[in-house]
């Protein structure tokens, strides 16, 4: 069975940092995009950022542009979120997803696995 395991998610202050891990057991992690979802309190799940196969092409939610970043590790079937100027505002669980094809990334339908989540919370 394939698994995504999340880690690196903590509390931690406005403005400071934090990087997350997507452990995978994908047999061929590089034939799938990569995905990062945060769902807040009371929120529904939104797109954070996403990879390709291969790490060429990256995207960002607008409101962590600038301030987040994705990358990918296939030797090790990981994938990373560097998050950098923590707010309040991006208290979430934080998921990560896994695409064999390539569309509309945003859309958490486009992904076939998904991990169960990691606490990330920003006090201010």
């Amino acid at each position: 069975q394939v698994q995504l395991v999340e880690s690196g998610g903590g509390l931690v202050q406005a403005g400071g940092s934090l990087r997350l891990s997507c452990a995978t057991s994908l047999r061929t992690f590089s034939n799938y995009a990569m995905g990062w979802f945060r769902r807040a309190p009371g929120k529904e799940r939104e797109f954070v950022a996403v990879i390709g196969y291969s790490g060429g092409i990256t995207d960002y939610a607008d409101s962590v542009k600038g301030r987040f970043f994705i990358s990918r590790d296939n030797a090790k079937n990981t994938v990373y979120l560097q998050m950098n100027s923590l707010k309040p505002e991006d208290t979430a669980v934080y998921y990560c997803a896994a695409a064999f094809r390539w569309g509309t990334m945003t859309s958490e339908h486009m992904y076939d696995y998904w991990g169960q989540g990691t606490q990330v919370t920003v006090s201010s």
